[in-house]
C-alpha cells in the first residue's frame, strides 16, 4: 500500500505530485483537481499570466500577480489539498516570484532549471516548504552542502528528475541520446543514501520524489522499491478534462507516435525532449527573428536565440499546435484517450 507523504508537517495522502508544465499547462484548474485527489497539485510559474490583459506591456509584474490568482483558485478547488508552485531558476528576476509565490501561501516551491542556490534565505520567515530538482548525485551534492554552508539549512524534499522527463532536461544530448545504456536506478540510490547525512544533521525526514517516465502502477511500485516516497508525474495529467491546456494541445499528446518525439535544444541551450511539429522542424534549418522580447529567461538574448521560446510555448498551449513548441515526457505515445485526473488517482493508487 502507498504510504502518505510526509513534508515536515505537510502530508499529501497520496504520494503523487503534478509535474509543473508551463506555459500555462499545469495552472490552477489542474493543480487544485490534484489536489482535491490527495496528491501535491503543482502551478507551472512560467509564464503564468501569459492570457491577462497586460501581459503584452507588462510581462513580470503580470506574472507576479497572476501567481496569487491562480494559488487562490486552485485552493478553492482543493478540497484542503497541498499546492506547490514551480519556479525554473533560470526565470528573469527569479527572487520576486520565489517571494510572490511565498506570499500567496504557496506549501510548497519546486525549483530546477540551474541550481537554486539562494532558495532558502528567498523563503525566510515564510511556512513554504523548498524541493530541488536534481539529476544527478553531484548536482543534488552541490546544492545540499551549500545549503548547509551558506544558510545552516536543508531541503525539505528532492525531486529527482531523471532522463525520460518532459521538458528541460539535466543531461546532455548524449545521455540523452542513449537513455537504455545509463544505470540511472544506481543514481537515485546514490541520492537517496546521500540526504541521509543531511537528515542525520538537521534531525529531519527528507522524503525523495522520482520524476520522469512514471507512467503506470509498475513504475511508481519500481520507484518506491529503490527507496523513493513517492513519485511526480506530468505527462498523464496533460489529457485530462481538468488540465488548463487547449483541447488542441491535449489532442496533440494523444495523436502523438513514438517516433515524433525528439531531443531538441532550447533558447538557452538546454536539451529538452519534445513533440516534433512544423515550427520546430523550420527552426531546425534556419534561425526565427526574435521581434519582441517576454522577459522570461535570466540568459536568453533576443539578439542571439534561435527563436522566442515563450512565443512558442503559448502558441502551442492556445491550440497552435503547428506554430508551437509541445514540451512532453518519454510516455507520451502511450497516452490514447482522454481521462480526468480522479481517473488517475483511481488507476495509479493501491
Amino acid at each position: 500500500m502507498m504510504k502518505p507523504l510526509v513534508i515536515g508537517d505537510l502530508i499529501a495522502k497520496v504520494p503523487i505530485i503534478q509535474g509543473g508544465m508551463g506555459v500555462g499547462v499545469s495552472r490552477s484548474g489542474l493543480a487544485g483537481a490534484v489536489a482535491a485527489e490527495g496528491g501535491i497539485g503543482i502551478i507551472s510559474t512560467a509564464q503564468i499570466g501569459y492570457d491577462e490583459p497586460d501581459f503584452n506591456k507588462r510581462q513580470i509584474p503580470t506574472n507576479l500577480v497572476a501567481i496569487k490568482k491562480h494559488i487562490d483558485l486552485a485552493r478553492e478547488k482543493a478540497n484542503g489539498g497541498l499546492i506547490g508552485v514551480n519556479i525554473m531558476v533560470a526565470t528573469k528576476q527569479y527572487e520576486k516570484y520565489i517571494k510572490a509565490a511565498c506570499e500567496a501561501g504557496a506549501d510548497l516551491i519546486i525549483s530546477g532549471a540551474g541550481l537554486p542556490i539562494t532558495l532558502p534565505e528567498l523563503v525566510r520567515g515564510f511556512k513554504t516548504k523548498i524541493a530541488p530538482i536534481v539529476s544527478s548525485l553531484r548536482a543534488a551534492s552541490v546544492i545540499l552542502k551549500m545549503w548547509d554552508k551558506k544558510y545552516q539549512s536543508t531541503a525539505d524534499l528532492i525531486v529527482i528528475e531523471g532522463p525520460r522527463a518532459g521538458g528541460h532536461l539535466g543531461f546532455s544530448k548524449d545521455q540523452l541520446d542513449h537513455i537504455d545504456e545509463l544505470d540511472y536506478d544506481s543514481e537515485i540510490r546514490s541520492i537517496i543514501e546521500y540526504k541521509k547525512e543531511f537528515e542525520d544533521k538537521y534531525q529531519k525526514k527528507i522524503p525523495v520524489v522520482v520524476a520522469g517516465g512514471i507512467f503506470d502502477k509498475e513504475d511508481i511500485k519500481h520507484a518506491l522499491s529503490l527507496g523513493a516516497d513517492g513519485v511526480q508525474i506530468s505527462s498523464r495529467f496533460v489529457v485530462t478534462k481538468e488540465c488548463d491546456a487547449s483541447d488542441e494541445f491535449k489532442q496533440a499528446y494523444i495523436n502523438a507516435k513514438k517516433e515524433d518525439i525528439k531531443i531538441v535544444i532550447s533558447p538557452v541551450g538546454m536539451p529538452g525532449r519534445a513533440i516534433m511539429t512544423s515550427f520546430m522542424e523550420d527552426v531546425g534549418c534556419a534561425k526565427i527573428p526574435v521581434d519582441k522580447c517576454f522577459h522570461c529567461l535570466e540568459h536568453c538574448n533576443p539578439r542571439e536565440t534561435p527563436y522566442c521560446i515563450t512565443k512558442a510555448l503559448i502558441e502551442a498551449v492556445k491550440g497552435n499546435i503547428k506554430g508551437g513548441l509541445v514540451f512532453c515526457g518519454d510516455n507520451v505515445h502511450r497516452l490514447k484517450e482522454m481521462t480526468t485526473v480522479k481517473e488517475i488517482f483511481d488507476e495509479l493508487v493501491f
